[in-house]
């Protein structure tokens, strides 16, 4: 048991503890749990730029680089020009929706796991408080 009063160090521990339990969840489909929610933020952005990409993952663009050039090898996504030539376009593939889709029903499944291991109103409360910290 941690005797840490760090809160870095306790949020690090759980972060790393529910990504694993994704991980688990997805293990199967070829993708962790980042790579799944980068596809699901490229459903719901619809070839977004690499900028507003990370932006709205809270990633830098040299680490949001890294995750797409793996998922563009494994063909789930895309990148090409944009209006602008400084800017680069990234594309969902049909193959990537596809993956995202098959996942969907294992991530649920961890999802509702989390929730009724906390109660909704822990993980409302929870999910606040993150909110508050980031």
């Amino acid at each position: 048991m941690l005797t840490s009063e760090c809160i870095c160090t306790h949020l690090r521990r759980a972060a790393r503890g529910v990504s694993r339990h994704y991980d688990e969840a997805l293990d199967g489909f070829g993708i962790n749990v980042a790579q799944f929610s980068l596809l699901r933020h490229l459903r719901r952005l619809d070839q977004p730029s690499i900028s507003t990409l990370a932006e709205a993952m809270g990633l830098d663009r040299s680490t949001l680089g890294r995750n797409l050039r793996v998922l563009e090898a494994d063909g789930l996504v895309a990148l090409a020009e944009g209006q602008d030539l400084r800017n680069r376009i990234v594309l969902l593939t049909e193959q990537g929706r596809a993956r995202l889709q098959a996942a969907e029903p294992a991530w649920e499944q961890a999802q509702s796991d989390l929730i009724n291991t906390l109660g909704e109103g822990q993980r409302d409360e929870l999910v606040r408080l993150l909110e508050l910290l980031a």
